[in-house]
């Protein structure tokens, strides 16, 4: 399976960019991952909302330049489908059953995700209603993923 991470924002603290390294790491012997992180929109701290939608679709339009069409699409949103660890293990099981052998997850920038992203996407995904920094979402979804194909392969992981 081919798994893409595809992210707005660089991500600069050390102790993510460590943890992250550790499950690329460990997710090596399972999946290719391929982490593509794209600039994110500069704008001033106090936008309208016409001025949010300008920023979300001009990372949009990043976002979807590096999708194919024959990529399967997962979009992190608060709003999205809340999955257990289990589900979420099945659903990559399923995927790569049928054929879907590219997927991506999409996490979008700290306005979030453009309505043309949402349109593309496949599937959504949401691990809380809580909001958390974009950085820190690339660290969980990959223990995420990580554990989800120990699962799938009945491997021992702490639970």
């Amino acid at each position: 399976m081919n798994i893409s991470i595809i992210t707005i924002g660089k991500l600069k603290e050390k102790y993510l960019k460590q943890g992250i390294n550790e499950y690329l790491k460990r997710l090596s012997a399972y999946a290719k991952i391929d982490i593509i992180e794209l600039p994110d929109e500069k704008a001033p701290e106090q936008l309208s909302d016409a001025e949010m939608e300008q920023v979300k679709n001009k990372e949009g339009e990043r976002i979807l330049g590096k999708i194919s069409d024959d990529t399967h699409v997962i979009a992190l949103a608060i709003e999205g489908k809340q999955r257990s660890s289990e589900e979420l293990a099945k659903e990559m099981d399923k995927l790569a059953t049928y054929g879907k052998s590219k997927v991506a997850f999409v996490i979008g920038g700290s306005l979030g995700l453009s309505g043309d992203v949402m349109k593309r996407a496949n599937d959504t995904l949401s691990f809380s209603r809580m909001t958390f920094p974009h950085q820190l979402m690339k660290l969980i979804l990959l223990e995420q993923v990580y554990r989800g194909f120990r699962i799938i392969r009945n491997e021992p992981y702490h639970k």
